[in-house]
């Protein structure tokens, strides 16, 4: 079957054009765009317009379909995680891409720059083919944003910053999803779901979406105070002022240089001097160092995410990044780092190198016996080793969503499957990842 990931929606949109009247035209019986009522907050300009949930070859071929799968969410399987997007076309060519099923994509919700509409195209209670990581899809809610990473300041308007977080709050609310960097994300905070996977993540909203401006816009909407902390606590907040923070990055894929400008992104280095090399993803670059590529997500912490202090020089401060040091600058006076209240995660004693995984899924055990379509979790290239500490410590669910079929017509089709092994959510660096409670202790720090 298709992998059921986002794809580049420019290649994606070329592709569309090929296609038949057949496959762009509704589906027979189904109910009109007016009838349903969107899941928006009373007072957002929101409208439904649903994605394609069609066959796209042989009728026969019940594996060959876009651009969702349906569930019954969260009944079946909870909502933790939210994710944020960008769309890399405009926002009617991205709801044409969603009303196609040959795109093999789709999200929950698009939202317009120009005035912040919203059109939500997947129910919530499905899900929507987004993340590029099917554990992620099926325990999140999918938001693109109409806009360009490496342009995004010019796209990620007033509007559009008032709109996503009123949606955000409103389903944050409503599935009980915590407000913070673990839960909210960026497509550049989902992990791959194995270590052969790491390069092909993506890295939208990018380093010029204003995550301090979000999030206290959703703070605002949800009514919810940032925790104070002790000066001395080791949790930390990245909170460098976005139009301060002047940051220069290349865009890699195109082999320009971006221009100086306002950025969420602060540049991570192997030690404390500008000089030392930046911070390398062992995913990305093994043995390497990181580059000032906007889309290499090691080498740099967002605004609003939150790290462990592990060392402190001069004008400078450690966090722990991927299982290592890493160092930003942080001059007096500069507010680039605030203490925070919170929980870590951290070995066991006596445990070393506690793995981290992209995924929870159950063991190979829980499925039926004879059942051989479950999937099970391997360790991607991070670990924890002893005397570090993570951000995080929120129970992930356990589970596998198996839909390989648009009918169910399979055994144990649209099947969710547990296990007992509980999962915990850590911030191990751009990128979330997975560890198994066993391995480790919960503390409370700040």
């Amino acid at each position: 079957m298709t992998s059921k990931t986002k794809i580049r929606f420019a290649v994606a949109l070329a592709a569309a054009g090929t296609l038949s009247a057949t496959l762009l035209a509704p589906a027979a019986g189904a109910r009109p765009a007016d009838a349903v009522r969107p899941e928006c907050p009373r007072g957002l300009a929101c409208d439904w317009v649903p994605a394609a949930y069609r066959q796209t070859g042989d009728p026969a071929d019940k594996e060959s379909y876009g651009n969702y799968d349906t569930a019954d969410r969260p009944r079946t399987n909870k909502i933790d995680y939210i994710v944020l997007h960008d769309t890399e076309v405009g926002f009617d060519s991205t709801l044409k891409l969603f009303q196609n099923p040959a795109s093999k994509t789709s999200a929950h919700y698009v939202v317009r720059s120009s005035d912040g509409h919203v059109t939500q195209m997947v129910k919530t209670k499905d899900i929507a083919w987004q993340a590029g990581n099917w554990y992620v899809n099926t325990h999140s809610i999918g938001i693109e944003q109409e806009g360009y990473a490496a342009q995004g300041a010019q796209w990620y308007t007033p509007a559009m910053y008032r709109s996503t977080a009123r949606l955000v709050a409103h389903l944050a609310r409503v599935h009980d999803i915590p407000l913070d960097r673990q839960h909210i994300l960026g497509h550049d905070g989902v992990p791959p779901t194995s270590a052969a996977g790491t390069g092909g993540m993506h890295w939208d909203p990018g380093p010029y979406w204003d995550w301090n401006r979000f999030m206290k816009l959703l703070r605002q909407e949800a009514k919810a105070a940032r925790p104070a902390a002790a000066r001395n606590s080791p949790l930390v907040t990245v909170t460098a002022g976005f139009d301060a923070n002047r940051q220069a990055f290349r865009d890699c894929e195109k082999d320009t240089d971006l221009p100086v400008q306002g950025s969420s992104a602060v540049p991570l280095h192997t030690g404390p001097t500008e000089d030392a090399p930046l911070f390398a993803d062992p995913g990305l670059h093994p043995g390497g160092v990181g580059t000032d590529c906007a889309a290499d997500w090691g080498s740099k912490i967002s605004a609003t995410q939150q790290a462990v202090v592990a060392d402190r020089a001069p004008g400078w401060t450690a966090i722990w990044w991927y299982g290592a040091k890493a160092w930003l600058r942080t001059p007096e006076g500069g507010h680039v780092l605030t203490p925070t209240r919170g929980t870590v995660v951290r070995p066991k004693p006596g445990r070393t190198d506690v793995p981290v995984y992209g995924v929870a899924y159950p063991a190979a055990a829980d499925y039926p016996a004879g059942f051989t379509g479950g999937r099970t979790g391997a360790p991607l290239l991070y670990t924890i080793g002893a005397g570090q500490s993570f951000p995080g410590g929120g129970e992930a669910p356990t589970g596998y969503y198996h839909a390989p079929t648009i009918d169910s017509s399979q055994p144990y089709d649209h099947t969710y499957f547990t296990g007992p092994e509980t999962y915990l959510t850590v911030q191990i660096g751009h990128r979330v990842g997975f560890v198994k409670a066993s391995d480790v202790d919960v503390v409370r720090v700040g």
